[in-house]
């Protein structure tokens, strides 16, 4: 059992003074959250805010990375190649055009298929798997495949989970199952929430009509059951900390993210799925500001563009790696600074409001190790 008790962060190079900020910007905002640091395998924080550590959020697009990540270990094993069409394994995809679409370009949002059939849509069949698999059958393309990325927000998880049901042979929950998460002792992190812990999970609060409705949809238990690849992992933050800690220490468990020496990808998977594939301000389509995409993460580095704020900090570095989820919930890690963080909330926010929030403490917490460091 891990011991998840906190280590003073004069130990870890870290001002406390400082990091006491990050802190407040989380308390001031009010709401129900979990919020895990860890630095250099060490927990600097582990706090709840009006929860308990073992209570369950839903994780919102913070869950692509799993999904990706299922993928790349079928390509580790040379079941798949990135660069096959999805069709090879997925025939009824290829239909109205979509047979040149490969996976690592849907890994890299450069599918031509945002959606199937528009955001809304999407989100109101994401519950059934059937339906959203024909939906994406009878999509056509909205830009040639390859072409500049365009965030695909359901249709993304969907396009891989087949892929990984068809190539593996087993349904994408069970498979990452098997392959990370009982491996790594993970039992707080699940694609569906299974019924039985129905009573941990915590519900969302929107605001604005389309906060509200999305509450609407994501607090019924026919979706948080469901197995939505693209946005319906179920964690705890200290979970999904964990993770991010095996993915910074190159696919291996140390002790922090599971059992020692279990491994569960190699190093140089991980780093094919953290590598680049956007050019420097390259614009996103559909969320209108330049991201820097990777092979299933959103990577750090700030760029000075006039809209948006970047949700792992204007002092992230480019290695960092993560994925936001709504603005909502939020996983990353930095290997410059041998960071891992995971914030989960409960609070969908207004448009910008929630990457302004990420950002700001995510600096405040970048500010803290880096002044702490200058002092050693």
């Amino acid at each position: 059992m891990f011991d998840w008790t906190e280590s003073p962060p004069q130990e870890l190079g870290v001002a406390p003074e400082l990091l006491g900020g990050a802190l407040r910007l989380v308390r001031e905002r009010g709401g129900t959250a979990q919020l895990v640091v860890l630095k250099d395998g060490a927990v600097l924080l582990d706090r709840t805010f009006g929860c308990a550590p073992d209570d369950l959020f839903w994780t919102f697009s913070a869950s692509k990375p799993f999904i990706a990540l299922l993928v790349h270990l079928l390509a580790q094993r040379g079941r798949l190649s990135l660069d096959d069409p999805v069709a090879r394994s997925w025939p009824g995809f290829a239909a109205r055009g979509k047979e040149q679409v490969t996976v690592r370009q849907v890994l890299q949002h450069r599918s031509g298929l945002s959606s199937a059939r528009g955001m809304l849509g999407d989100a109101l069949a994401m519950a059934d798997w059937d339906r959203s698999l024909r939906a994406l059958e009878r999509a056509r393309l909205q830009r040639p495949p390859g072409s500049a990325p365009a965030y695909q927000a359901i249709a993304y998880g969907f396009i891989l989970g087949e892929v990984v049901r068809r190539v593996s042979g087993t349904p994408p929950a069970q498979l990452l199952r098997r392959e990370f998460l009982d491996p790594l002792g993970l039992d707080d992190l699940h694609l569906g929430l299974p019924d039985e812990l129905w009573h941990r999970h915590v519900p969302l609060r929107g605001s604005g009509p389309g906060g509200r409705a999305t509450q609407g949809i994501v607090n019924r238990r026919a979706t948080r059951r469901a197995v939505i690849p693209a946005a319906g992992v179920s964690a705890t933050a200290r979970d999904l900390a964990r993770f991010y800690q095996v993915l910074l220490d190159g696919g291996v468990g140390t002790g922090v993210g599971g059992p020692a020496g279990v491994r569960v990808l190699a190093e140089e998977t991980v780093l094919e799925a953290r590598r680049r594939s956007t050019a420097e301000g390259e614009m996103d389509l559909r969320i209108k500001r330049p991201v820097r995409w990777a092979q299933g993460f959103q990577l750090g580095g700030f760029s000075a563009h006039p809209v948006g704020r970047p949700v792992m900090g204007r002092l992230s570095s480019e290695a960092a790696f993560g994925h936001n989820g709504s603005s909502c919930c939020i996983g990353w890690a930095d290997p410059s600074r041998g960071l891992v963080f995971a914030y989960l909330t409960d609070v969908l926010p207004r448009r910008r409001e929630g990457a302004r929030h990420f950002s700001t403490v995510a600096d405040a917490l970048l500010t803290a190790c880096d002044a702490g460091r200058d002092a050693h």
